[in-house]
Formats: C-alpha cells, sequence, structure tokens
C-alpha cells in the first residue's frame, strides 16, 4: 500500500471517529471534505456539503456565520459561536494551511456543538432562580412564623437569639429567660413551645409575682379534698400537673417564697409531685422554662435564692435585650402591634414617619410591653387615620414646635393641597396670628417683615377683618 492511500484511510478514519465536525475547504472556500457527522450538526449530509462554496452554504444558514469564509478574509486561525438551522449552538475554529510560498491553500474548521452544554447552563440558571425563589419564600415564611409568636428579629442579637432557641427547643433542656421587664420572655418562652414536639400539648404560664405566698403551695402543686379549710369540694389539679406532657412556663421565678422553692426543686429533680394534704405521689412530665427580671447569682449570694435550684434552672441561659437596644426592631414592632390591634378593633390607623421616629429615639422603660400598650392607646384614641406625634405622650412642647412645619405640611398633602393652596393656608394663619396680636398694619408688617402695602392686600385677599 503506497502512502498516497495509507493517507487517504488515515483521514477518513480521523474523519469518521472525530466528535467535532471536520469541514476541510481549499484556497478558494470549496468544501472538499466533511465529517458524517455533519448531519446532525448542520442539518445538510456530507453529500450536499461537500463540492459547494462556503459563502453559498452561508447565504444558506448553514454554516451561520461561516468560520471559514473569515479565515480566507483574515488570513489567520479565527474562532466563532455558530447557530444551525435545527437551532444548535456550535463554537467553530477554522485553521488556515499555507504552502511554502506562503499561499492559502486548505482552510480546516472543528465545530464543536455547544447545545447540550448551554442547555445545561440554561437549566442551572433556571435553577438558581428557582432557589432564589424558594429561600425567599422560606424567609418569608420563617419570618412570619416569628411573627406568629410575636417575635420581630431584624436586631442582630435577636437573630442570634432565636438561632439558639431553635436549637434548645427539640431538646428538654430547661432554660432560664433573663431580661428587663416587659422585654417579651413571655413571647419567647412561646416560641421555645411552639418549636418543640411538646407544641400540641398545654403551655401553662405561672406568674410567681402573682400568686399571693398564703396560697402558693396549694395552686403550684394542688391539693386534695379537705386539706384545709374553704379547700374546693373534691380538690383541685395544680399548675404543675395541668402542664403535663407540655411546657411549664414559671414567669418571675425569683418571686418564688423561698420555703417553696426546695419543693420546687425535688418535683424538678423526680418528676414526681405531691398534692397539699394529699399521700399519694403523681408523676409529672413536663419541659419547664423559667424567666426573671432580676439577678439570680446576686441573689443566691444575698441568701435569698436557693444555691441548688439556680443550677438546676440555669442549664441554657438566655438573656433578652431591652428594647432601647434594638432600635432596628421598634418599627417593624410597632406595624406588627399596629395590624394585631386593627383587626381587633376593625381600625385602619397609619404611623406617620415623624412618629417612628419618636418611638425609635424614645427610651422605652418598660420595654415591648410598653410599645404595645402604645399602640393599642394610639389606634383607640387617635381620631385621624395617620397618627402624628403629637399624640405620643413623651412629645414635648418643645418638640411639638419643632415638628410643627413638618407635620403641618404632610397634613396638607394628605388632604390633596397644592403648593400655591398650602402656601396661601400657611400665609392666611400667619396674618391672622400678627392681625389678633399687633394694633395696627403698620406693626404687623413691621412683625411679619414685609410691607404696609402688602399687609393690607393680604388681609383684603382673605377677608381678615
Amino acid at each position: 500500500m503506497d502512502k498516497l492511500n495509507l493517507l487517504q484511510i488515515e483521514l477518513e478514519a480521523i474523519l469518521k471517529s472525530s466528535n467535532d465536525n471536520i469541514v476541510i475547504t481549499d484556497g478558494a472556500g470549496i468544501v472538499l471534505r466533511s465529517s458524517p457527522n455533519c448531519t446532525d450538526i448542520y442539518g445538510k449530509n456530507t453529500e450536499y456539503i461537500v463540492g459547494k462554496s462556503v459563502y453559498q452554504l452561508q447565504k444558506e444558514n448553514i454554516f451561520n456565520p461561516s468560520v471559514t469564509a473569515k479565515v480566507l478574509d483574515y488570513k489567520k486561525e479565527v474562532q466563532v459561536m455558530q447557530e444551525t438551522l435545527s437551532g444548535k449552538i456550535v463554537m467553530a475554529t477554522g485553521i488556515p494551511i499555507f504552502d511554502k510560498q506562503n499561499n492559502l491553500i486548505r482552510v480546516i474548521s472543528f465545530s464543536h456543538d455547544l447545545t447540550e452544554i448551554r442547555q445545561l447552563k440554561d437549566d442551572y440558571e433556571f435553577l438558581r432562580i428557582k432557589m432564589k425563589h424558594f429561600e425567599t419564600e422560606i424567609e418569608e415564611l420563617r419570618v412570619k412564623e416569628t411573627q406568629a409568636d410575636g417575635i420581630v428579629a431584624k436586631n442582630e442579637k435577636i437573630k442570634t437569639i432565636m438561632k439558639l432557641i431553635n436549637r434548645v427547643a427539640t431538646s428538654d433542656a430547661t432554660v432560664v429567660l433573663l431580661g428587663e421587664s416587659g422585654v417579651g420572655k413571655s413571647m419567647f418562652a412561646r416560641a421555645i413551645h411552639n418549636r418543640s414536639e411538646r407544641n400540641k400539648k398545654p403551655f401553662i404560664e405561672i406568674n410567681a409575682g402573682a400568686i399571693p405566698d398564703s396560697i402558693f403551695e396549694s395552686e403550684v402543686f394542688g391539693y386534695e379534698h379537705g386539706a384545709f379549710t374553704g379547700a374546693k369540694q373534691g380538690g383541685k389539679i395544680g399548675l404543675i400537673e395541668l402542664a403535663q406532657q407540655g411546657t411549664l412556663f414559671f414567669d418571675e421565678i425569683a418571686e418564688i417564697p423561698l420555703n417553696q422553692q426546695v419543693k420546687l426543686l425535688k418535683v424538678l429533680e423526680e418528676k414526681r409531685i405531691t398534692r397539699v394534704g394529699g399521700s399519694k405521689s403523681i408523676d409529672v412530665d413536663f419541659r419547664l422554662i423559667a424567666a426573671t427580671n432580676k439577678n439570680l447569682e446576686e441573689m443566691v449570694e444575698q441568701g435569698t435564692f436557693r444555691e441548688d435550684l439556680f443550677y438546676r434552672l440555669n442549664v441554657v441561659p438566655i438573656t433578652i435585650p431591652p428594647l432601647r437596644e434594638r432600635i432596628e426592631d421598634i418599627h417593624h414592632l410597632a406595624d406588627y402591634f399596629l395590624e394585631t390591634y386593627s383587626r381587633k378593633y376593625k381600625s385602619d390607623k397609619t404611623l406617620h414617619p415623624t412618629t417612628i421616629k419618636f418611638l425609635q429615639n424614645y427610651h422605652w422603660p418598660g420595654n415591648v410591653r410598653e410599645l404595645e400598650n402604645l399602640i393599642e392607646r394610639l389606634i383607640v384614641t387617635s381620631e385621624n387615620k395617620v397618627i402624628m406625634p403629637d399624640l405620643l405622650p413623651f412629645y414635648s412642647n418643645e418638640q411639638r414646635q419643632q415638628d410643627m412645619n413638618e407635620i403641618d405640611i404632610d397634613r396638607l398633602r394628605e388632604k390633596g393641597f397644592t403648593l400655591q393652596q398650602a402656601i396661601e393656608k400657611v400665609e392666611k394663619h400667619w396674618l391672622i396670628r400678627a392681625y389678633r396680636q399687633y394694633k395696627t398694619t403698620y406693626e404687623i408688617a413691621d412683625a411679619l417683615g414685609i410691607s404696609q402695602a402688602t399687609v393690607v392686600r393680604r388681609l383684603k385677599k382673605y377677608h381678615i377683618n
């Protein structure tokens, strides 16, 4: 077999085995050879392609555009993206072949089908958008779930606390919530309960500070029939028993009488309870969450709180920051309470931006509870749809004077006044006030900084007499 035949066989083998489509043209752009997979990529078979000019094939949009035509123009290697008749995306690379006299005698082009890669890229982009959409929905659901507990978590400290709550909620570990009065410890306690496996069972709240010492034991632990004078017929189940398989929230736990603390500790350790006047032990199963606005460690040192009970409670301590340290939450909390009480009172009130600014600048000694009560009061007492800052109890006369212009302008805008109408209203207001204060038009002019003639014209215009 001679070398020419061998080269012919090798060339045919390359054309057939290549995953890329290979097209060979002469120096004028006439197709000499093409891979058999030409039909798959360009929609035309080899018999149709061979013998035709790449310029003609380009006009027929078979090569769109023709990489060979560009190589013939530029006399150098060229790479282009092509779109075939069948809608495929092809990466085509054309390579010029020169003879010893530097004449362009052949162009070899390699075309690789990128349709699958493009489709994968499009699929990836579609999935990325879907994932973003799902993430947004999940975030909205998380926010709704959080707000369903009455908790707004925009502040970084609160976000951290909510992450911790989500972790500890799945366990039965005792949690003690610390923080000033009114920070919303009961809401966080309920959030723990709602996220726990006990969420279908009772959530029983005991406010130790609201139960007199004399009846504390009977209310909390229960009593049997005839346990004491005035005891209810048939006895009474205690609050601890009511929390069976659920959550017992002991608010203001620092207020528990010292002599009752040891009994509570025993119940926590043994998970058994004995009613007042009874002899039978009753098994109890509950998850304890405690809360206090006092420093339990200091109370232990002072001897007003048992040390063993303190360590039994202090498994997972969580400190809730006061509202004054959660400035970014105030607006969202106010909106939450506004929506809540608007539904309750069938109202449609909104907060003026200046009102929100004052809410954010206030120091909130009563924390979230004070904000909630204030929003309810504003909805009930406000005559207007937009709640202005002058209704706030901490809005001083000095602040009222400073914000009067801004508030009046916003009120005029809400009533549909044009700029000219607003100017005239303010001008008339100033003239009436000056007319009442001064005796002559000259004095009015001097006070307002305008001419006496202008004063006369304006008084006549507004019928001020």
